[in-house]
């Protein structure tokens, strides 16, 4: 059952619990520096008074960079659990 991406960053979304303030007071931390800005909402619709955020270009790519961080993070873990279950079965 691999999760799809949606469901995934639902999940994930769900299970940090951040409260309102934690999650504007960071907002504005990623907005200031410049990597989240504030958008307009979807053309053609009457939502409620609402705020809408979009990754910039420079957080789209501090993003990516740091995936592959996190992926190299991931890599060398792996490395070390196969090289200590190879030590146990030694």
């Amino acid at each position: 059952m691999p999760l799809s991406p949606a469901t995934l960053h639902i999940l994930l979304a769900l299970a940090y619990r951040l409260g309102p303030g934690t999650l504007y007071d960071n907002l504005q931390k990623l907005m200031d520096r410049g990597l989240v800005k504030e958008g307009k909402g979807r053309a053609g619709r009457e939502d409620p008074p609402r705020r809408y955020y979009r990754l910039t270009d420079f957080g789209r790519r501090v993003l990516s960079a740091d995936l592959v961080r996190l992926k190299s993070v991931l890599r060398e873990a792996r490395l070390h659990l196969r090289a200590a279950e190879s030590g146990k079965a030694s």
